[in-house]
């Protein structure tokens, strides 16, 4: 009983976040220019904020894992290759291919994947989640540009370069690095900027989950339910194991190990559908992969955690 007391203590006050922002949206207390204002503040104010001050002022020798961040890469190339492999088989269209792949490995991290970090190891489990995100945003975007771009065969796509260039310059990214940087060399915060960002950080994981709670929408799922089924299942349940298999050889162990897990188990993420409409990819199906992946999460998470409580290995 105590096992399944702690899940539901991680996952449910995330889910009831999230269903708060939909019922806000519904009573119509915000339109969807607020959820557009909002989404943009957090992504490129709190969120890098965030990430800039759990991660510089953390202890970074004590932090950082070299296998964890290979092992989580690894299993990003293999979600990638997998999914890439598996369609190519199956002859699907091209803007299919690109949409159904990317949603097969791209996560929600930085929304989902740092809220369920914090529930469940606490400061530090959110500090470990953003050196590791800080790596793997580079590697999950570049994957993403492939994605969409192999199918049509089409490298010299005039809007890849700009979208690697937004890659290089994500403001996550930047955020990250800065701030490891900062935690490498351990350069102080000073005191006033010290509480100042501990205020504007408060805000930024509540304000991501009401965001994707008030983007919920059933025109959304108008794509290929079957398929972005498969793809939720590859992205929620297959690349979880594969992480668990890819993490324990390495030895990575404890909370590392937890954390790489939650990490590999996020959702879709929104991205997945803004890219999938710039490039030529199905964006009904990448709508449905993001919906429907994110709804069953909180099922999801919910068996894993329980799964792995029950064995110990979290």
């Amino acid at each position: 009983m105590q096992p399944f007391i702690e899940t539901i203590t991680i996952v449910l006050p995330i889910f009831l976040i999230i269903g708060l922002g939909t019922l806000l949206k519904q009573f119509r207390l915000y339109d969807e220019t607020f959820l557009q204002q909002t989404n943009r503040l957090v992504y490129v104010v709190f969120l890098p904020l965030l990430l800039f001050y759990k991660i510089g002022k953390a202890d970074f020798s004590s932090f950082f894992n070299g296998p964890l961040v290979i092992g989580s890469s690894l299993v990003i190339v293999f979600g990638f290759t997998l999914s890439y492999l598996y369609t190519g088989k199956r002859q699907y269209p091209a803007a299919i291919r690109g949409s159904f792949c990317q949603g097969a490995f791209r996560g929600n991290l930085a929304y989902i994947g740092l809220a369920i970090c914090l529930n469940a190891y606490g400061e530090e489990g959110l500090t470990k989640a953003g050196i590791l995100m800080g790596f793997l945003v580079p590697v999950l975007n570049l994957f993403a540009i492939l994605a969409l771009l192999l199918p049509h065969h089409d490298s010299d796509n005039e809007k890849a370069p700009t979208l690697i260039a937004q890659t290089l310059l994500n403001p996550l990214i930047i955020a990250s690095f800065l701030g490891i940087i900062w935690s490498f060399w351990s350069l102080p915060i000073p005191l006033i900027i010290d509480h100042s960002l501990n205020i504007t950080s408060g805000l930024a994981l509540p304000l991501a989950l009401l965001a994707i709670g008030g983007g919920f929408s059933p025109e959304r799922l108008k794509g290929d339910l079957k398929l972005a089924g498969l793809a939720s299942a590859i992205k929620l349940v297959l690349l979880p194991l594969l992480t668990l298999l890819f993490l324990v050889p390495l030895g990575v162990t404890g909370s590392d190990l937890g954390i790489g897990i939650l990490i590999a188990a996020t959702p879709a993420a929104t991205a997945t559908y803004i890219m999938a409409r710039q490039m030529k990819g199905d964006a009904e199906l990448a709508g449905s992969i993001v919906m429907l992946s994110t709804l069953v999460s909180a099922f999801s998470y919910t068996i894993l955690l329980l799964l792995f409580k029950s064995t110990g290995l979290l």
